[in-house]
């Protein structure tokens, strides 16, 4: 076994197995919440609940994930890839099931907000992982694929659900995708590990010390056996209660002591990541696109349908669209990364500034080519998060990505949850999306100005301050690639 623990990365052979894997992996998990706008008007009109209430299944679905990926990624890391997606795979599954039998909104949210949400989180994490494992001088290669499985997912779960509904109902369309999700379980026997996971090198570790504790605690051998036996039990049995009780006490005060330190550390790396003021425009900017930028994932269909700009259901969904707009943006915008003058402050703020623009026009359109041509850009910019990794390296280093991307997820993941929800609950009080819009136009264009305001107040003080991406991020692109 200790082999396992220096094997290189093969960068090919059965890696390329694991990518494909991995891409069916997520393509089945987010296909159904990459494409949850085509299930929201069916839900809306079987419980006959708020928009803003109803909105909180497709946000939570999106926003729980991301809130809760240092969990998942801290649970493939201790058990495995694998079983971490066997896992996640009947959570997926299960969640969807369960939500054919929902007899109102709040269960919904249960069991497609939460249950789903958090498999989607622990399958991203896993197949991301084993893909990093097996791939080093192609890793980016490998996870552009793997990644492009959500907004293929996206596209093609769209229009099957629109098929489901129209022949079996709501009900039959989730209980038939929850079985298309199954297959997740069998995405994952094909993982097979290149290192043992820590859990199991903990637990031969303390298999290893009682093996020792035990040689040691061996009593010696009494001259009376017959005599002393009593007696011996009685010491010994008293000496070993006693020393165990010290040893539990001592042992737990250490470990108290030890967590403290370690969370007094964080929360002031933390405090000091937050001091970068282009880090904290980022984390705002983030915050204020994720508000704005995923309620036409969900709105935007209801949309067609309420103000009449489409009969009965489409053939391409503007999910669809918005999906597979988004894997070409994956794509275009990491090669504009690798050119060695592009500044990735400015460029991701410039996909802010496009995607804000683009929301403040959809109250003005008033046809459904229009639309399409809409979603078609805002799926583009909505590809920005493959620049996310690169800009937070450039700006806090690579000593602290993994902490300073953490934070990030969560602005993230909690504007998420909060985003739809609110442009729902605008809805119910203006009887009209122009104002939702609106304001989540405004939030997304405020957030990109910010943050290349502050980057080029940054750039004019001090040119020096942050590493070029080809001096600086390049030199690590491994590690930025497992973040991504």
């Amino acid at each position: 076994m200790s082999g396992l623990q220096t094997r290189q990365a093969p960068d090919g052979g059965w890696g390329w197995a694991i990518v494909v894997a991995s891409f069916m992996g997520q393509l089945l998990a987010y296909g159904s919440p990459q494409s949850v706008g085509v299930l929201y008007p069916e839900w809306l009109n079987t419980f006959h609940d708020g928009k803003g209430m109803t909105a909180w299944v497709g946000s939570l679905v999106s926003g729980v994930g991301l809130i809760a990926s240092p969990i998942c990624s801290a649970c493939v890391v201790n058990f495995g890839a694998r079983p971490v997606t066997i896992f996640s795979g009947v959570m997926v599954s299960g969640g969807l099931m369960l939500s054919a039998f929902a007899p109102n909104v709040q269960f919904l949210i249960f069991s497609y907000g939460i249950v789903v949400g958090l498999g989607c989180g622990l399958v991203y994490a896993a197949t991301v992982t084993i893909t990093c494992q097996y791939f080093d001088k192609r890793r980016g290669l490998a996870l552009g694929i793997v990644t492009t499985g959500t907004s293929i997912g996206g596209f093609l779960y769209a229009a099957a659900q629109n098929e489901f509904i129209a022949l079996f109902g709501l009900d039959g369309c989730l209980l038939l995708i929850g079985c298309f999700a199954l297959n997740i379980i069998a995405c994952a026997g094909l993982m097979r590990p290149l290192h043992p996971p820590a859990y199991y090198l903990k637990q031969r570790a303390a298999l290893a010390e009682r093996a020792d504790e035990n040689v040691l605690e061996k009593t010696p051998v009494v001259e009376d056996p017959i005599k002393n036996q009593s007696v011996n039990i009685l010491i010994t049995g008293e000496a070993k209660e006693s020393e165990k009780g010290l040893l539990g006490a001592a042992g737990l005060l250490r470990l108290m002591k030890k967590k403290q330190k370690e969370y007094s550390e964080y929360l002031h790396s933390i405090g000091e990541v937050l001091q970068n003021r282009v880090f904290l425009a980022t984390c705002i900017a983030l915050f204020s696109y994720c508000l704005g930028a995923y309620t036409p994932l969900l709105f935007l269909e209801d949309l067609a349908q309420s103000e009449g700009l489409i009969d009965g259901i489409s053939t391409i969904p503007l999910v669809s669209i918005m999906s597979i707009a988004a894997g070409f943006g994956k794509l275009l915008l990491g090669v504009l990364m690798d050119i060695h003058w592009m500044n990735s402050c400015f460029l991701y703020a410039v996909t802010l500034l496009g995607t804000g623009v683009a929301l403040l026009i959809i109250p003005v359109t008033k046809n459904y080519a229009g639309l399409q041509v809409i979603s078609a850009v805002l799926g583009f910019f909505s590809g920005n998060w493959s620049v996310i990794p690169y800009m937070t390296t450039k700006v806090v280093g690579m000593e602290r990505l993994t902490e300073a991307y953490g934070i990030l997820m969560f602005f993230g993941g909690f504007s998420i949850m909060l985003g739809p929800p609110v442009a729902g609950w605008i809805y119910d009080w203006m009887h009209c999306y122009d104002l939702a819009f609106y304001f989540s136009g405004g939030f997304v264009l405020m957030g990109g100005a910010g943050l290349l305001f502050s980057a080029s107040s940054c750039c004019k003080k001090d040119p020096g301050e942050t590493p070029t991406p080809h001096t600086e991020y390049r030199k690590d692109y491994g590690k930025v690639a497992t973040v991504a």
